[in-house]
Formats: structure tokens, C-alpha cells, sequence
């Protein structure tokens, strides 16, 4: 079985109607309820913002395998120190999967020790293409996936060269962007997905939901051995630990 926990604000949905009316329950209740219909050895735990100790205290932690993260407008009121012992968690071995506007947050920043800016606008149709077809992320994945409406995200974007890129999105007004980047990091390994604004009911696309429960299984690392990619296939390879 794979621990997952699913962290988010949970701040929109309890304050902007247009939210609650797409994710009434939240982003990380319906991530939860979308991930557990798909892949029966997830055992999903789904923490706010508000719950007590920002829904992470060190036993959450210490009982996560993969830790999956959606945050935007309240990236300041993580506390300095939860994100270090996030970071400490992923050195050793916890998967990380920073979703949407999370590329702000801090967990990844400390993880990427870079700025994450990029250019972003309004919503805009999306074609989210697949470039690395035979990276397990990838697995069952068409070509390209249509995203009706989305935040537009757009290059350039300030995170170091991912050690993967799986998802590139194209945008209808001609911005390009990396939208899905794997790192590693010591053990852990770090997967950002762009898609998923909370105004656009993206997380109900069966695709979206699939690409997620995929980089779960690849940010998994039980053994929490050193690894990288392959240059070919995208299957983690083992290096010697020193």
C-alpha cells in the first residue's frame, strides 16, 4: 500500500462561491475521492491548511509515502519550519508532487533553490502534450489531453532543468510552458504538474487524475535508495549511496 496525504489551502473553496460550486467538498477531497476510485492500494489521507498543525504534524509526516500539494494566494502562512521538514522528508525518501500555483509554495522552493516565477494570465484553452511517452508518468496517457479552460502558465519559468520533462502545455494564445518536470532530490523524488486552477473544474478530467495517480507510483521510493532516471525509458535506476 502507498500512503498518500493530499494537503491544500481549502481556503478558496470556503470563500469564493464560484470554488465551492466546482470543488464543494475541496480540491484535496476531490483529488482524494477521484485517486482512491482509481488505484485501490492508495491509502489517502486528506489534510487543510487550518487543521491543527497546518494538517502536518511530524506523525502525519512520518506516516506519508507521497505527499501531494496544492497551494496559491496563502503560500506565507506555511510555516518556515514545516516546510524545512517537509524538504527533510524528501532528501530521505517522501515523494513530492507540487500541483498548479504550488510552484510558489515553499516545501518546492526550498527543494528547488530557485525563484519558480513565470508569466501567467486569464484563463485560456489548453493542449497539454505529452513528450516523453515512455516515462511511467506517462503510462496510459494519449498525445495530448484538451483542458477547456485553464490559468494560463507560461515560459519563462524559474525552476532549475528538471532531470525529466513529461507534459509540455500549449496554449491558445501561443504560450508555451514545462508542465510537467520531475527532480530528484537525495532520495525523493519531485513531480510538478501545472493544470488545475481552482476555478476551472480540471481535476474532473479522467486524464489529469490518471497522470496524477501515475507520478504517485514514480515519487514512491520505499527503499529510499538514491536514484535517477534512465536516459531512455524514465525507470528508476539505483546509484551507490556514499
Amino acid at each position: 500500500m502507498i500512503r498518500v496525504t493530499i494537503w491544500n489551502e481549502y481556503r478558496h473553496e470556503k470563500e469564493m462561491p464560484e470554488v465551492a460550486a466546482i470543488y464543494p467538498e475541496g480540491i484535496h477531497n476531490e483529488l482524494k475521492k477521484a485517486l482512491s476510485k482509481e488505484n485501490d492500494d492508495f491509502v489517502i489521507r486528506a489534510v487543510a491548511m487550518d487543521d491543527p498543525e497546518c494538517g502536518l504534524p511530524q506523525s502525519v509526516l512520518e506516516d506519508t509515502d507521497v505527499l501531494i500539494w496544492w497551494g496559491h494566494a496563502h503560500h506565507g502562512d506555511v510555516p518556515d519550519a514545516l516546510a524545512e521538514k517537509i524538504a527533510d522528508r524528501v532528501r530521505k525518501g517522501m515523494g513530492f508532487i507540487a500541483l498548479h500555483s504550488s510552484h510558489l509554495s515553499k516545501p518546492f522552493l526550498k527543494l528547488m533553490g530557485t525563484s519558480g516565477r513565470l508569466n501567467w494570465r486569464d484563463a485560456d484553452r489548453e493542449r497539454l502534450w505529452t513528450v516523453a511517452p515512455g516515462h511511467p508518468i506517462a503510462k496510459g496517457v494519449p498525445a495530448y489531453i484538451e483542458i477547456p479552460a485553464e490559468e494560463m502558465y507560461g515560459e519563462p519559468f524559474g525552476i532549475p532543468e528538471p532531470n525529466r520533462l513529461v507534459f509540455i502545455g500549449w496554449f491558445a494564445g501561443g504560450e508555451v510552458f514545462r508542465s510537467g518536470c520531475c527532480f530528484l532530490r537525495e532520495a525523493g523524488r519531485i513531480f510538478y504538474f501545472q493544470p488545475g486552477h481552482e476555478t476551472n473544474p480540471t481535476y474532473k478530467i479522467p486524464e489529469i487524475i490518471k497522470i496524477i495517480g501515475n507520478a504517485v507510483r514514480w515519487a514512491y521510493n520505499p527503499s529510499a535508495d538514491y536514484s535517477t532516471d534512465c536516459t531512455d525509458c524514465g525507470h528508476p535506476a539505483p546509484l551507490e549511496k556514499k
